[in-house]
């Protein structure tokens, strides 16, 4: 029978998803096409370069058993690699039993990195640059979540090898607050860690926009122009800002032509995609299309957490698990704002001599949104767990001793303590006019089968998660 090279690949697809996670099934195998079946060797096409680096590094073994899987023990694949318009056959193949892979492929636009650059004045020492980098921006203070994957692996991949792989121009976009800047610079801080003799410069477009200006003002452009060819890494944070500028334009192209043409590395980051500036022209949006352009999404709940608990542990500062969780419900679309939380809580808490909790937090936000979670009530906590339980929310202020309708009653009571305010009568009074002791015992009970029964607790943290996302969301 014929095989289609369309069903061989779907059978692999089959058989990959199986053995690898969602989001790395979606971020480096979806966008993979199909091209050819041919002597036994099926031809992939692959966006750029890293992506087949990516997955020679990562994924060769599952490739190799998949691709057996479909085509037998002399199976093979080809990759054909995508770069901007043009589309170069670049083939890895991998023969018989070892199936080996291919350290490089080396796109024809690469060999300009052996010219030499023709503004520098022979005789003359490359000037040392400040490369104007915070230290503090690096990989191992960007926390990784779904929402910044592909970005900070593209971006770690150009760390090692700057200039060399297909991410030239890498294009950083994505909202305000989402760590842009932070991992532009941790790439141009790696760098100067690992590659001694690079130079490397950071600059804000409009500091770039001011610069070009006097250079203007001086009769100075060439001088401009000759020091930013000297760059090994340029980067340029918030590019978008260049839109209707006609001549910062035509001078930018003109440094990322000869940058990119004799094998520097340029990273760029914008708010929004190079296909939505509207004002840039059209040869510079080309270019920004060579190389990759990864966005920065909004990191999910757990992310969130994770960046402000490596940002309080770095400060020294120790906050309340509780309070973290509040946080970072009520602060969801920017990372600076999680910064000035912290900062702000710190100082309300020096300043006052007040303990951080989540009274505190709750002052301290309103600061920065303009509506936070609404008041746990007790009812509130009842309806949920009723509601998780399958019970009429009645039953639990009854009187009735079944035993499941008695663990959500305490478990109730229990939520009601840890998340409201209210006092131990309260509480007791909102479950058919029960006492405090009745209330104590309850949290004990809770409290026991927490210590010992691991579904239990992972039921106590799921309803607890629920009530607090449930507020945030109404």
């Amino acid at each position: 029978m014929v095989k289609d090279h369309t069903a061989v690949w779907d059978s692999c697809l089959d058989t990959i998803r199986r053995n690898v996670n969602s989001q790395s099934f979606k971020t480096w195998f979806e966008p993979i096409k199909p091209v050819r079946l041919a002597n036994e060797a099926l031809t992939i096409q692959v966006p750029n370069k890293f992506f087949y680096e990516w997955l020679e590094e990562h994924y060769v073994q599952l490739l190799k058993r998949t691709i057996r899987e479909a085509l037998g023990d002399t199976g093979r694949l080809e990759y054909q690699i995508l770069m901007g318009k043009r589309k170069a056959l670049q083939k890895a193949k991998k023969q018989g039993a070892s199936f080996k892979q291919k350290k490089s492929i080396e796109p024809g636009a690469m060999s300009g990195s052996q010219i030499k650059n023709p503004f520098v004045i022979p005789g003359i020492k490359k000037m040392k640059i400040d490369p104007q980098l915070n230290p503090n921006y690096s990989f191992d203070s960007y926390i990784e979540g779904d929402c910044n994957r592909l970005a900070r692996s593209a971006g770690m991949a150009v760390a090692k090898n700057p200039g060399g792989t297909a991410f030239n121009p890498l294009v950083v976009f994505g909202d305000v607050g989402l760590g842009k800047t932070h991992l532009a610079q941790a790439i141009g801080n790696e760098v100067l860690r690992n590659h001694e003799g690079k130079t490397v410069l950071y600059v804000s477009s409009e500091k770039f926009t001011n610069q070009i200006i006097q250079s203007i003002k001086n009769n100075a452009v060439n001088d401009f122009v000759n020091f930013y060819q000297l760059i090994d890494v340029l980067i340029v944070d918030d590019i978008q800002f260049l839109e209707n500028k006609k001549k910062t334009q035509e001078i930018f192209f003109h440094i990322f032509n000869q940058l990119h043409q004799t094998g520097r590395q340029l990273i760029l980051t914008s708010d929004r995609p190079p296909k939505d500036m509207d004002g840039m022209e059209a040869r510079l949006i080309s270019r920004f299309k060579w190389g990759l352009s990864a966005d920065l999404q909004t990191p999910d709940l757990e992310t969130r957490m994770a960046i402000l608990e490596s940002k309080m542990n770095k400060e020294g500062i120790d906050i309340p698990n509780d309070v973290t969780e509040f946080i970072c419900y009520n602060i969801k679309n920017n990372i600076r704002e999680l910064e000035g939380v912290m900062v702000s809580l710190m100082a309300q808490s020096s300043l006052n001599r007040r303990e951080i909790d989540v009274d505190l937090a709750k002052e301290v936000i309103k600061n920065f949104v303009n509506q936070i979670n609404k008041e746990i009530t007790v009812e509130y906590i009842q309806e949920l767990v009723a509601d998780y339980y399958e019970l009429d929310v009645l039953k639990l202020k009854g009187q009735t001793r079944k035993r499941s309708i008695v663990i959500a009653r305490q478990l109730s009571m229990f939520l009601a303590k840890k998340l409201t305010d209210k006092s131990l009568k309260a509480i007791g009074a909102n479950f058919g006019g029960r006492d405090h002791s009745t209330v104590i015992y309850s949290c004990k009970a809770v409290q026991d089968m927490l210590d010992t029964d691991l579904i239990f607790n992972d039921t106590v943290t799921e309803l607890e998660k629920k009530i607090k996302m449930s507020l945030n969301d109404s």
